[in-house]
């Protein structure tokens, strides 16, 4: 896809309106994402920054960018020296295992590996330049050891945020010091202190403060003037308004053409946080859940919306993908007796007018969504629930064709799940598994939730069958009622009993 042809229009909190995406250098996109402090494992909060931009990521090369994303680790702060003290071990041994685990999470995810992924600790040059040019254009100052940057010299401080400079106050990961020359100025750079990590400096040992480290990796990997920059709503102020103010006191060249900001993920209408300790760790919940499930659920709101979270919106998330999967097997089990027949055609058939209206209208669809701003909600309804119904309608007409028509409808099938498939692909929900094995990852997590095994279910339909023969109906309703209170829907087919996910009649939207 020529990306020229296709208006992206991405929303820009700086103009605090949806702009088109015009490139730097055209055909090319600088990308770069606040990652993690990693000092715990991350929780969904932190899956749906990776998941949004990760859609971002995707759809631009989808449209035929060559993107260079850059995502960052944070693993020196006081949180992972403070959680390092309480366990007894080096900080950067503690920040290590936990970067090494939220990329389990991510590829559980699905989300693609960025084309850099920067730990501070690796980049304390060029942190230290960026700091010494600071200061040589006066807008940093030093005090016993510790840099501070003087936000007064920052003459549109708060241009992002809106926050005015009268307004704002120390950073949230920085306690009023009496020492600054203005409550608002933020460290650059803190002075070493007994048993912390710490680096050699021209201000002595110590290490640096939160903010510089974005500036500096982004200005290393991308340039001191980007395409985007994102990372989540409650990072505007302070985080990116003191990465705007830092770079440019540093590089006359800078800048960021795009903001991009995602919503927060909320539990009973309150962000989810670790400081709140109300959060859902990404693992906890794919213990239960299967990643793919998460990640719709992640992308069932527009990505600048407010999520909130809740077992019942989890469990429609998984309920709607699984029936994309099951209408995908049923479709390709449909097909392969026809696979040597549509071999020997060799592309003559066409496909139904019909089929080409669906196809038509599932991608442009999904195209008109994805060019607004990446509108994700609601993005496997309409126009590709037609697509999969007319999937279900076809495969039982097959065998009552004719040749030709049956090899036109063939055809015709095999064009939608490419288009299906397409669709998926963009937005990382699908793998290199077989549709059977995602099928039976997906109701192995719901054994799992139901606290059922294989052979309890077997074991269970053995009983309503004989309740059934005995005629005993109110035990056979009985089986298949508890079942699927607990998210399983016993299905006769013929003389076999299958059973499959279902939404858990007995799940509680306040859960």
């Amino acid at each position: 896809m020529e990306a020229e042809k296709m208006e992206l229009k991405l929303y820009n909190t700086m103009t605090q309106q949806k702009e088109v995406l015009i490139p730097i250098t055209p055909g090319k996109i600088g990308l770069y994402v606040c990652g993690i402090t990693a000092y715990d494992f991350s929780h969904i909060g932190h899956a749906r920054a990776a998941v949004s931009f990760d859609v971002l990521y995707r759809y631009l090369k989808h449209l035929g960018y060559e993107v260079n994303f850059v995502r960052n680790f944070t693993d020196v702060d006081d949180k992972i020296i403070n959680r390092a003290n309480e366990r007894g071990i080096e900080p950067l041994a503690l920040s290590n295992q936990f970067c090494e685990e939220y990329l389990v999470d991510m590829g559980a995810l699905q989300c693609l590996l960025p084309t850099h992924q920067p730990r501070v600790s690796d980049h304390m040059d060029h942190i230290i330049k960026m700091i010494e040019k600071i200061i040589e254009k006066d807008c940093g100052y030093v005090v016993e050891g510790d840099v501070f940057f003087s936000v007064d010299k920052s003459p549109n401080y708060g241009k992002l945020s809106g926050q005015m400079l009268e307004h704002t106050r120390a950073g949230e990961r920085v306690a009023v010091d009496s020492r600054k020359r203005n409550p608002a100025d933020f460290a650059l750079w803190k002075a070493a202190k007994p048993d912390e990590p710490s680096w050699e400096s021209p201000w002595g040992p110590g290490r640096p403060g939160w903010h510089i480290e974005c500036s500096a990796m982004s200005a290393h990997y991308l340039s001191p003037k980007f395409d985007i920059h994102g990372g989540g709503a409650d990072l505007k102020f302070p985080h990116h308004e003191n990465e705007i103010a830092q770079t440019c006191a540093a590089c006359e060249d800078s800048g960021v053409n795009y903001w991009m900001h995602n919503g927060h993920v909320t539990i009973n209408n309150e962000k989810m946080a670790k400081s709140k300790k109300n959060f859902k760790t990404i693992r906890e919940m794919t213990d239960s859940y299967h990643p793919l499930a998460l990640r719709h659920f992640l992308m069932s709101a527009q990505y600048r919306s407010p999520l909130n979270f809740s077992k019942s919106q989890l469990e429609h998330a998984s309920e709607a993908l699984y029936y994309v999967y099951q209408t995908l097997q049923d479709l390709d089990e449909g097909l392969t007796p026809y696979r040597e027949l549509m071999s020997e055609d060799g592309g003559k058939a066409e496909q139904t007018p019909e089929a080409k209206d669906i196809i038509k209208k599932l991608k442009g669809e999904f195209e008109a969504k994805m060019l607004d701003d990446l509108n994700t909600a609601h993005i496997l309804t309409g126009a590709y629930q037609d697509a999969l119904k007319f999937i279900n309608a076809s495969l039982s007409k097959l065998k009552k064709m004719q040749k030709k028509q049956r090899l036109s409808m063939l055809v015709s099938l095999v064009e939608i799940e490419k288009a299906a498939r397409e669709v998926l692909d963009v937005l990382g929900l699908l793998t290199t598994l077989t549709y059977a094995e995602v099928l039976k990852e997906m109701k192995l997590k719901t054994l799992i939730r139901a606290e059922l095994g294989e052979e309890d279910i077997s074991q269970l339909i053995e009983e309503r069958i004989t309740a059934r023969k005995n005629k005993d109906f109110e035990k056979s309703d009985q089986i298949r009622e508890e079942l699927t209170r607990k998210g399983i829907a016993l299905m006769d087919i013929g003389k076999e009993t299958v059973w499959r996910p279902c939404f858990p009649s007995q799940a509680d939207s306040s859960n």
